[in-house]
């Protein structure tokens, strides 16, 4: 399945922020708790109408939009 398959932006959802289709929680919601330090099972607990299969879709929609022409700041030199 692709992300496409867990992923929606529905303007009456959410102010139209991609969510979990099915659910109220955004991937904005689920990168920042993996940025933060939890793991995958510690986001499930945490917002118990996600599957993994749903978080690993999250990832991978991050992963392709990086692959996008996205500024990424200089190295800074010394």
């Amino acid at each position: 399945m692709s992300p496409a398959d867990y992923i929606i932006r529905d303007p009456k959802i959410c102010n139209g922020q991609p969510v979990i289709k099915g659910t109220r929680v955004t991937l904005r919601t689920v990168l920042a708790s993996l940025a933060a330090g939890d793991n995958v099972d510690q986001v499930l607990k945490a917002y118990p109408s996600l599957n993994r299969e749903s978080v690993i879709a999250v990832i991978s929609y991050a992963a392709a939009s990086a692959e996008e022409d996205l500024p990424v700041p200089a190295v800074p030199t010394l």
